[in-house]
């Protein structure tokens, strides 16, 4: 078994034997082998998720709109099962065993495709059993990352870590796709063949290497437990930080009590406030495609190239924030965000630096979404970690969704700059206001 070595200078002064060394160091043996899970895992996704309109279009001949529909359930079906999976994994005590079943419900719908049939309900079918195989792994999984890491001073890292490895698989993932239709063309059956043996590759990563694991308790924890434990009713634990305790086992209700804990209550309210402001990828490259009058073929380029800076960042944004403050590099990243906006909204502005905006957008992934997760799992008892930052995921899931509604709506009445101006000042005031509500509620120490 790896262990993390406390030394603070491994973490800042990495050798130059790669990132698999890196990783050894941050974090044990399951932290590595979930980031290959979801490297192999996201290669098979993201090859189905960029043909899947070429495909439905072209290959089953249904219309826009019929597309429009199966779009909307793989955006939103993911984020109405990821909070029952939060939950169920929290009430067995059993994340490894729930994530399998989510990531093996995602291979074998790469399968389903080969015999997809041509109906909305068939295609809309599978691809809905995809997407709950998705929200099913995704909080389960962010709790065994959680778990395993052995230290809450490296959550960051840890969480780091793992979006660099899920990164790249979405980073090759279009990258495999395009190559096996430029070889050959139409062969939509050999994506799906080869996206499922990716799939299985990571469904075998995970049932061969990852344990169920939990963090050794610490003495402070250890108290509140027994505080917990030895029914004391309303009576405030003194050990945690003024919140309520909270039963043992899982269930909605016990989830939605966690929002009676300051800090993750104020995570939840800035995550919703800045995920409302938030424009979905697509959006922010079609401003792009449109400023750089770019051709249809290059516009997938523009994923993988946030994608590639996303993997390249991730880990030193994580470390950075077990360093020197979570709700720091948190805000950072947000404020990058705001500079995308600024550089997309700027009148002759050189293209080197509209495609710079790209590259900014990966940045801020790699600032905010591990960072985020490791902010909320250090202030979550231990038996409500996957149901919490599922209830947190979803929140701002949904939030997002709106945004893109929102957004697209100002787009099509008032035009694309001047739904960008609103959605910068929002933004900007937004981000002020998340500063000022994480300062009223300071981070937790650090375990040691």
């Amino acid at each position: 078994m790896y262990q993390i070595q406390s030394s603070r200078s491994l973490l800042l002064r990495p050798t130059p034997r790669g990132l698999r060394a890196l990783a050894l160091r941050l974090a044990n043996r399951n932290v590595v082998f979930l980031g290959l899970t979801s490297f192999f895992t996201d290669i098979s996704s993201e090859m189905v998720s960029t043909v899947l309109p070429l495909y439905i279009i072209y290959g089953l001949h249904l219309s826009p709109l019929q597309f429009g529909v199966v779009d909307g359930i793989y955006q939103g079906a993911a984020a109405l099962v990821r909070l029952a999976g939060g939950i169920l994994a929290d009430r067995l005590q059993r994340y490894r065993a729930i994530a399998i079943a989510g990531y093996g419900i995602s291979a074998v719908c790469r399968l389903g495709m080969l015999i997809i049939g041509t109906s909305l309900s068939t295609v809309g079918g599978w691809v809905m059993l995809d997407r709950v195989g998705k929200g099913l792994r995704t909080a389960p999984r962010d709790a065994l990352i959680a778990l395993s890491t052995e230290s809450s001073s490296h959550l960051a890292a840890s969480f780091g870590l793992h979006r660099a490895f899920d990164s790249a698989g979405a980073m090759l993932g279009p990258l495999v796709a395009f190559l096996l239709l430029g070889l050959l063309p139409g062969a939509f059956d050999a994506i799906f063949v080869v996206s499922f043996c990716f799939a299985l590759i990571g469904l075998a990563t995970l049932v061969l290497f990852v344990e169920d694991h939990s963090r050794e308790p610490s003495a402070k924890a250890k108290l509140c437990r027994a505080h917990h434990h030895a029914g004391h009713g309303s009576v405030r634990c003194p050990n945690c930080r003024n919140a309520p305790p909270i039963p043992p086992g899982a269930s909605l209700r016990k989830a939605l009590a966690l929002l009676r804990i300051p800090r993750f209550a104020a995570l939840l309210a800035v995550g919703t406030l800045l995920g409302l402001l938030t424009l979905s990828d697509g959006f922010l490259f079609l401003n792009v495609q449109r400023r750089l009058d770019l051709s249809v073929g290059f516009f997938p380029l523009l994923y993988v190239i946030t994608a590639f800076f996303y993997m390249l960042l991730a880990l030193p944004a994580g470390r950075l924030a077990d360093r020197f403050g979570r709700g720091r590099v948190f805000l950072a990243g947000y404020g990058l965000l705001l500079l995308v906006y600024v550089l997309l909204l700027t009148p002759e502005i050189p293209r080197a630096l509209l495609l710079a905006s790209v590259v900014l957008l990966g940045t801020y992934y790699a600032a905010t979404d591990g960072v985020l997760m490791a902010l909320t799992s250090a202030i979550l008892p231990t038996p409500l970690q996957a149901s919490g930052m599922a209830l947190l995921a979803t929140t701002v899931g949904l939030a997002r969704l709106c945004s893109s509604l929102l957004f697209g709506s100002i787009w099509t009445w008032m035009g694309a700059d001047q739904a960008l101006i609103g959605f910068a000042i929002g933004l900007s005031v937004a981000t002020l206001g998340s500063a000022a509500v994480l300062r009223l509620f300071p981070q937790p120490s650090h375990d040691t």
